[in-house]
């Protein structure tokens, strides 16, 4: 089962001699093909206990479960650090070829949204199990090295992209979004911590950093998304094992909403009233418009889904591109409905989060069952041909 189908097969290169002398027992084979994808079972886990306790509506228990979540996702981080750990340790010829293949490189993006949405659920949720001053740490710890590597990956990606891959024309993919969404991450989840500076200056100057990548991430996202929509409508749908990153493009669209209504809510005490109250009104402005957009692009791409799974899509680690996209729809449009105080934004975010449930539970489930056969770890195979579109 490929974990990266649209990667061109390749020739398995020797391993360098110092493997060659190390125990067996070290080499690690199965770490070969962990690569940077498995973030986003880390971000698609997380975003579960972030958009749970954000919906507009008192459910009981539903704190309680997210904090279970947010834990798993905790424990998620580690484990993948760990295993990406290991293998650009054990595997640093697969690990450079990863970067120079223009189908994997881009998953580098998803580290600075794995670390950023552990850190953010701890400063939501986690304050409830190790403590106020211990989730601010954790979360400063994670919000500083999160956005530091999502900087660095949303100029790294495009500059490999444009010196050292080869890239066919046509073969556009919203996977191209995520190193670029990362920074959107970080101007959303940067709220959080604008109230624990002090006063003035500093408060002020993360406000406006938020509102730099905000615009980083945005205006980036205008340029590569019309490339990958004419790609859709000249080459015809993704290969099926593909399709499920069309939920990609909800990332930008959700988290850029959430962005601008959690910056809103913190405006007040880092600007002058002014420019706090336009903030405000910045975030239903942006926010209403966008998420239509957003609701239109989710109609396209679970109707491409269903045509997948029609034509006999399987499972392949895509599948958690229905998570974290989603679940930035659900704080969204639960940001949209506490600042205009319409019922109108209420019922979507609950059915969102009710889709980000379900589809986590079958990501994850897939992904154990993945994992316990070995299939994830193996080889990826070489991807299927690509049928002619049909009516």
């Amino acid at each position: 089962m490929a974990i990266f189908p649209q990667t061109q097969p390749r020739t398995e290169p020797q391993s360098p001699p110092s493997f060659v002398s190390r125990p067996a027992a070290l080499r690690l084979p199965s770490l070969r093909h962990i690569g940077p994808n498995w973030y986003a079972s880390v971000m698609g886990t997380a975003i579960v206990a972030s958009a749970g306790v954000a919906l507009p509506v008192h459910l009981p228990g539903l704190r309680a479960l997210c904090t279970v979540v947010w834990a798993l996702s905790a424990l998620l981080l580690v484990a993948v650090l760990a295993a990406r750990t290991g293998h650009w340790v054990f595997h640093r010829d697969q690990a450079r070829a990863h970067l120079l293949d223009p189908a994997v490189a881009p998953f580098y993006g998803c580290l600075s949204m794995a670390l950023l949405a552990v850190g953010g659920g701890t400063m939501v949720v986690g304050k409830d199990v190790i403590g106020q001053q211990a989730a601010l740490a954790v979360n400063t710890v994670l919000f500083v090295a999160g956005t530091l590597v999502g900087l660095v990956a949303a100029v790294a990606v495009p500059y490999l992209m444009v010196v050292r891959h080869r890239l066919e024309p046509g073969t556009a993919s919203p996977v191209w979004l995520l190193p670029l969404v990362a920074p959107m991450v970080s101007a959303s989840l940067g709220a959080l911590l604008v109230p624990e500076l002090p006063a003035g200056q500093w408060r002020g100057a993360l406000l406006m950093a938020c509102y730099g990548m905000f615009g980083l991430s945005l205006l980036a996202t205008l340029v590569v998304l019309p490339v990958v929509f004419a790609r859709l409508v000249h080459q015809g749908p993704l290969p099926l094992a593909l399709t499920p990153t069309l939920f990609l493009v909800l990332g930008p669209l959700g988290q850029s909403t959430t962005a601008v209504n959690q910056l809103a809510d913190v405006a007040p005490g880092a600007v002058a009233a002014p420019y706090a109250s336009a903030f405000g009104a910045f975030a239903v402005l942006y926010g209403v418009p966008v998420m239509g957009f957003a609701l239109l692009w989710l109609a396209l791409a679970v109707a491409m889904v269903v045509r997948a799974v029609r034509s006999g899509m399987t499972f392949t680690m895509t599948w958690w591109g229905f998570t974290f996209p989603v679940g930035t729809c659900v704080t969204g449009v639960a940001g949209l409905a506490r600042h205009t105080g319409l019922d109108v934004f209420t019922w979507p975010a609950v059915a969102l989060y009710v889709f980000l449930v379900a589809a986590w539970a079958v990501a994850g489930t897939r992904t154990l069952r993945g994992l316990v056969s070995g299939a994830l770890l193996a080889a990826p195979k070489p991807p299927l041909p690509v049928t002619a579109r049909t009516t």
